[in-house]
């Protein structure tokens, strides 16, 4: 769990049943990834580098995706 805790940390600051931490948390991970999304999806339009930031934006939903996954879980604390 602390690889987790390290890796994703902003999900555990998430207080239990706290529904404004969670819906923060929520926007947070929401806004950023949209907003990363959107200027890696500009950069794959480059042909050499196309490759990289595809990679990277894919690594990007998913960092984001698990977040999200790990905010509700903290939310309706299941994890601790």
């Amino acid at each position: 769990m602390d690889m987790v805790k390290k890796l994703w940390p902003t999900p555990f600051k998430i207080a239990e049943k706290n529904v404004v931490s969670f819906i923060v948390q929520l926007v947070i991970f929401l806004v950023v990834c949209a907003v990363v999304g959107w200027l890696v999806s500009i950069l794959a339009g480059v042909p050499v580098l196309g490759i990289i930031f595809s990679l990277v934006g894919a690594l990007l939903e998913i960092y984001g995706f698990v977040g999200i996954i790990l905010c509700v879980l903290k939310f309706l604390g299941l994890v601790k």
